[in-house]
């Protein structure tokens, strides 16, 4: 049974990489081509569904390996890969967002900082 489970994950996984790249397709079809910032816009857009399908994948892996196959090459293959994935989605990460998700944060809680500040007193 969790061999299954792990294949609705690869298939939710890849479903949501081929989505997401239909979907990009689709919106610089929709919205026009420039042809100047499809690159940019392009995996801007594609990123965040690449990234949360491997991340899925990553999921499918896990349970694979813990519930089926359950030996210490398929554990050591199981740490390579997810070594790999993680390095590829913070690597993506990086790229759409164009920092570090630290950095991303801090620069979230900046931007709400001053606006908290001229809330009108009560």
């Amino acid at each position: 049974m969790m061999e299954r489970v792990a294949q609705v994950f690869e298939v939710i996984g890849v479903s949501i990489i081929v989505i997401g790249g239909l979907h990009t397709i689709f919106r610089l079809f929709a919205h026009g081509i420039d042809w100047d910032s499809v690159y940019d816009t392009a995996r801007r857009d594609f990123g965040r569904p690449l990234i949360l399908g491997l991340e899925v994948l990553v999921a499918a892996d896990i349970v694979q390996t813990i519930t089926v196959d359950l030996s210490l090459e398929s554990v050591a293959t199981l740490g390579v890969l997810v070594l790999v994935r993680v390095v590829l989605s913070f690597s993506l990460d990086i790229e759409v967002d164009g920092m570090v998700p630290w950095q991303r944060f801090k620069h979230q809680v900046d931007q709400e900082a001053p606006a908290a500040s001229k809330a009108p007193a009560d």
